[in-house]
């Protein structure tokens, strides 16, 4: 049985957009942020080498994997980074993160 992963994204005028993923399409949240037309430039294509995926967790924190060394290395080289920062090419999708609430920034 195929579950759907609904996960809220504000983008940075404030506008809420549902996503619903089919679970076991094997992206990252990069990944469908992109193809759902958000302005996530991902300039290094998932590798945690340039942070401009960052994204805000609004809920849901407590499911996701801790951050690697990269990740976290990548973070501290952002100004408006805190304890809720992550990069989207880090998280992969999984029925855990139905319910996730994210902001995202434009052109990071």
């Amino acid at each position: 049985m195929t579950e759907t992963i609904h996960i809220t994204v504000e983008n940075e005028l404030g506008e809420v957009r549902l996503l619903e993923i089919p679970d076991g399409i094997d992206l990252s949240l990069m990944e469908v942020l992109k193809a759902s037309d958000y302005d996530i430039l991902a300039t290094c294509g998932g590798m945690a080498l340039c942070a401009t995926c960052h994204i805000q967790v609004v809920e849901g924190m407590d499911v996701l994997a801790p951050r690697s060394d990269a990740e976290l290395d990548m973070l501290d080289t952002l100004p408006d980074a805190d304890d809720r920062s992550r990069l989207a090419c880090q998280i992969r999708l999984k029925p855990a993160l139905d319910g996730l609430k994210i902001r995202i920034f434009a052109n990071n």
